[in-house]
């Protein structure tokens, strides 16, 4: 009886972080969509975490997995989701950042969704197309082996290291090219896969 008592207030205890989250970390930073608000409400960010590291799931920074990779920030997903705008129409491609959060905010958006780890994404491994890829993490470049993978007219959402700042970006396949244009400075855990050789300048 004391364990279901325990687990009864812990579920409680984590629904209300998450309402804080939603209050404190989105609405006040421009976070209002409903849809966005909905998934990030419904999926508890300590399922993703180990047990040891539970009681950081709701900070406002990211909680890093050493070389399992991280939990960004809520704002980060937040932002990330909205400026993605999925549609039920979308075939989607998730780069990984080690955890399955954002997979599992985007899942029941889209018609179909699909991911990758960052190793897989830089080195072009699989051949299906999708209309929108979105990249758990900030890169330095954008490799052509994934936008290789984007439909004509599709679009990439990520983190964007420029001039070592990370910036939340977004950019749309034109003519077989992707320009990321960026968005907004945050705080984004960089994918060590997606940096740049050195003496490489974002184009």
């Amino acid at each position: 009886m004391t364990d279901l008592t325990m687990t009864s207030e812990s579920r409680n205890d984590t629904k209300s972080a998450r309402r804080a989250m939603i209050d404190s970390q989105l609405r006040t930073s421009g976070v209002n969509e409903e849809y966005v608000l909905a998934r990030m409400i419904s999926v508890p960010r300590e399922d993703f975490l180990p047990a040891e590291k539970a009681s950081l799931a709701y900070i406002d920074r990211a909680v890093s997995l050493g070389a399992h990779g991280h939990l960004a920030a809520p704002l980060f997903y937040g932002k990330l989701l909205m400026e993605a705008a999925p549609a039920r129409t979308d075939r989607v491609l998730v780069v990984e950042g080690g955890t399955g959060y954002l997979a599992e905010l985007l899942r029941p958006l889209v018609a179909d969704l699909t991911t990758a780890s960052a190793a897989d994404a830089v080195n072009g491994t699989g051949d299906a197309e999708y209309t929108l890829i979105v990249i758990d993490g900030a890169i330095e470049q954008l490799p052509e082996a994934l936008v290789a993978r984007l439909a004509n007219n599709g679009r990439i959402v990520a983190g964007l290291v420029l001039r070592q700042v990370t910036r939340l970006a977004s950019g749309r396949k034109v003519a077989g090219k992707v320009a990321l244009q960026p968005l907004e400075d945050m705080g984004i855990p960089v994918l060590q896969a997606f940096i740049a050789p050195k003496g490489w300048t974002f184009g």
